[in-house]
């Protein structure tokens, strides 16, 4: 039994170990999917960043036309280039660094809808991690504030950015069932067939810099300045 004492300490120490390492994990998951839920009070389900204009132009009518204006919207549009803010907000080193990206954030507006969008979302993205979670993310565009938020509460990189990208597409494609209409079942085959895109522009954006911050998807942009004229509107943009 002497000789048994220590072999069995440090296997209940291993135990332990993993079980807290387990637990880190799976409140650091919970976490991310709070943030990133449409329960999450930052008001998603009111914005379609342009999409409401292409629905009424008819460039977005089915389930086909709505795939290839997500895919190019993550690919090549604001969806790549929010995963890219959500990384380099991550890996900020100070505050006037942060504050640096932010302007640059919104610089890269192409509209006053989508500045509109972002800092309003970002508003209240700021102030319920705050109330909840006692982070200092305010006065800061949404995918910086995300992404800021996540270092300060240890969450990993490279999962904030899939998880934020992934609600990015999803809300888009809530909206499109909403408004072609399309059926639950389509808008679940559509996201499921970007998983390959959002799983690869996160990797491309773990590893950009702000050089990459580009855009090439300039119908959605210009989506985004027709609609503040569109004569009925359901969502703000």
């Amino acid at each position: 039994m002497v000789w048994g004492a220590p072999k069995a300490m440090t296997t209940a120490t291993a135990i332990t170990t993993m079980m807290i390492t387990a637990m880190t994990e799976n409140s650091s998951l919970l976490t991310m999917l709070q943030w990133l839920s449409p329960a999450f009070p930052i008001g998603a389900f009111a914005y379609s960043h342009g999409l409401e204009w292409a629905i009424e132009a008819g460039h977005v009518k089915d389930e086909q036309s709505l795939q290839l204006w997500l895919e190019d919207l993550i690919t090549l549009g604001s969806g790549r280039s929010d995963a890219i803010l959500v990384a380099l907000a991550y890996q900020a080193q100070d505050r006037a660094a942060l504050k640096n990206l932010n302007d640059l954030a919104l610089a890269l507006s192409p509209s006053a809808e989508r500045r509109s969008e972002t800092v309003l979302q970002g508003d209240a993205f700021g102030q319920t991690v705050k109330d909840v979670w006692n982070l200092d993310a305010q006065g800061l565009s949404y995918p910086v504030a995300v992404g800021y938020s996540a270092w300060c509460e240890g969450l990993q990189r490279k999962e904030i950015t899939a998880a934020y990208l992934h609600a990015f597409v999803a809300n888009l494609i809530s909206a499109a069932v909403r408004l072609v209409p399309l059926g639950q079942t389509q808008g679940q085959r559509v996201l499921r067939a970007l998983m390959p895109d959002i799983q690869t522009v996160v990797l491309e954006a773990l590893s950009a810099t702000e050089d990459d911050l580009t855009s090439a998807a300039f119908l959605s942009d210009i989506a985004s300045m027709r609609h503040e004229t569109l004569k009925t509107r359901i969502f703000k943009t």
